[in-house]
């Protein structure tokens, strides 16, 4: 009886372990066509391909794009949601779903956790990202609108290892002279990714660019810092 008991206790922990240790399925699903309506009054259509993210055949998130390997533990993607447009006048208890471009989401293959990371003056509009290992370089904007910083931010750490004010945001819709708009089936200067393209890497030694309203900035990326190599026209060092 001592004997078949010690048995049972191991069989039942090996059995625990096995299941501690099961790696988890991260999968992706087939690209859906959906439409993204920006602009300032969302009425420009634009094409996108949301997939579907799975972890063990359960649908966690959707998203747009390719990943990026941070390492083979970790993946970032970006993150797509639908969001309920339905008037509360309206009367309807069935939702009105569109489609809104998120943040980005960090995706550790081991775990199958999924979190979502904050980045600092991030706007999930009018950004557009470019990443390098664990690095994300991107224009931001300041959360009154008012300012636009090149900002190169590092996973794990909260504040930016480079954020420089740019200046004033591009004009939109909103703030250009009726008689200077363009027409009405295009989305005028509310165009996404619109403060500045994505920037461009290289490697050995790290270094990121960004062009932005005819200026070109290069910033030199060692560990938690960044120092900048050339700025044409601007004698601002980093902030």
């Amino acid at each position: 009886m001592s004997n078949l008991i010690k048995s049972l206790v191991y069989l039942l922990l090996a059995g625990s372990a096995f299941a501690a240790s099961k790696p988890h399925v991260i999968s992706f699903g087939k690209p859906i066509s959906a439409k993204w309506f920006v602009g300032a009054d969302e009425s420009y259509p634009l094409d996108i391909k949301v997939r579907a993210l799975y972890v063990d055949s359960r649908l966690k998130e959707f998203t747009l794009g390719s990943p990026h390997d941070v390492t083979d533990h970790f993946f970032v993607v970006r993150r797509a949601f639908h969001v309920n447009d339905a008037l509360p006048e309206e009367g309807t208890a069935i939702p009105r779903w569109k489609w809104q471009r998120g943040g980005w989401l960090l995706v550790d293959r081991v775990s199958g956790h999924i979190s979502q990371l904050t980045l600092p003056e991030f706007d999930t509009y009018y950004s557009a990202p470019s990443w390098y290992r664990d690095y994300i370089a991107y224009c931001g904007v300041s959360d009154d609108g008012k300012k636009v910083y090149v900002v190169v931010a590092q996973l794990g750490r909260k504040k930016p290892i480079l954020k420089k004010t740019l200046g004033e945001p591009s004009p939109r819709d909103a703030d250009v002279p009726t008689d200077n708009r363009q027409s009405s089936d295009r989305p005028g200067q509310d165009l996404p990714d619109s403060e500045c393209p994505a920037p461009s890497w290289q490697r050995q030694p790290a270094r990121v660019t960004f062009t932005s309203r005819g200026q070109t900035s290069t910033y030199s990326v060692r560990g938690h810092d960044a120092e900048v190599l050339d700025v044409a026209g601007d004698e601002e060092g980093t902030q």
